[in-house]
């Protein structure tokens, strides 16, 4: 029965963490290594936002139309008890990203621009477990991070950022009483540098393709995850994620503006809370609220969106050695202004949303 409702609760990682604020993508979620015994599982996620908004005088009035590209989400893991203390886990996943695809053809001054950021991590941990239900955690993750834009309206600048991989890390605190499901994880992620050759071109330039290196930090960020019954065959879970957004920027050497291609005025935090359901011997249910205030001031012309609230729900049916979850979330946008200058607004985006639906596939040996 606990098994049953981790899960259903736990599939908040897979439909809820996509498009949690700036870049955020998978929240970085370690659940797998609290599995039972040996453990393999497949995750897959597809998010569609409806990002749209219109130019502000005195930049004029044309509509943008929906500028926030469809994506997929995939993860996986494995895990393995070494013995009654030590377990690992091997976990690969989609942290970070970011699709724009303005509609070409349009009035609207980014008409055409286009911008792609990619990352992949595999993360390799261990938790150690005291007689006391404390779990140490920790290990290694390698990620990689690539790049490319095309924006029209900036000079005709073209950049594309050559994959780069670099070494991070994870460490962790865990705390577990089985026999009410409870478990409270605090984790922090350490920030990851990478190196992007570049190669970009502006009318500055002439047209001419400039080689250079783009020096890039994936952000800190610290997840608190808890879960407890509360009552017979109900479990309350959430969680608290904060990520620092302030210290990363994406400031290639040949962009053309003083400000940087990318960059967030603050840190955001996202908030998820939820009850899970046992409704019979193979299946169960969840619901959970998400939370994100929005930071204000300007929005990248690139992601247009500050803050947002969110709904989610979803079922895990569990038969032998195998559970099966899916789930949905509705997420409500919060609006932004965008600028030129970084003194005015040029468009306003409002009414913005997204549907994320996600699948998981677990099995025990």
């Amino acid at each position: 029965m606990k098994r049953i409702l981790t899960t259903a609760a736990g599939l908040s990682a897979v439909a809820g963490a996509a498009l949690a604020g700036a870049l955020d993508r998978s929240g970085q979620s370690i659940a797998a290594i609290f599995e039972k015994g040996s453990y393999v599982e497949l995750s897959f996620g597809a998010v569609s936002p409806d990002v749209s908004g219109n130019e502000v005088a005195p930049v004029g009035t044309d509509a943008s139309g929906d500028m926030a590209g469809d994506y997929l989400q995939l993860g996986t893991a494995v895990k393995m008890d070494l013995n009654d203390r030590l377990a690992l886990a091997l976990i690969y996943d989609q942290p970070f990203g970011a699709k724009a695809d303005y509609p070409a053809g349009t009035a609207y001054y980014a008409t055409g621009t286009t911008a792609e950021l990619k990352t992949e991590a595999l993360t390799l941990m261990a938790k150690y477990t005291l007689p006391s239900n404390i779990s140490f955690l920790g290990g290694l993750r390698y990620q990689t991070f690539a790049a490319q834009a095309s924006i029209p309206f900036v000079a005709s600048y073209t950049a594309n950022g050559d994959k780069d991989g670099a070494l991070g890390y994870v460490v962790g605190i865990a705390y577990e009483k089985p026999e009410i499901a409870l478990r409270v994880a605090l984790t922090y992620n350490s920030k990851i540098k990478h190196g992007l050759a570049t190669q970009d071109a502006s009318l500055l330039t002439g047209g001419a393709f400039l080689d250079s290196t783009t020096s890039i930090e994936t952000p800190q960020s610290v997840n608190l995850e808890f879960q407890s019954g509360i009552a017979k065959d109900t479990l309350l879970f959430g969680s608290i994620r904060w990520v620092d957004w302030s210290a990363f920027s994406i400031d290639p050497a040949n962009y053309p503006p003083t400000t940087p291609l990318v960059s967030y005025s603050g840190d955001y935090t996202t908030y998820n809370l939820g009850v899970g359901r046992r409704l019979n011997e193979n299946w169960s249910a969840a619901v959970s609220l998400g939370y994100q205030k929005a930071l204000g001031g300007f929005s990248s012309n690139l992601g247009p969106s500050d803050g947002q609230k969110s709904i989610g729900l979803a079922a895990t049916y569990s038969m032998d050695n195998v559970k099966i979850s899916g789930g949905v979330r509705y997420l409500d946008i919060g609006g932004a202004q965008t600028t030129l200058d970084g003194a005015v607004p040029s468009a306003s985006f409002a009414d913005s949303s997204a549907i994320a639906i996600g699948l998981k596939v677990g099995y025990t040996f």
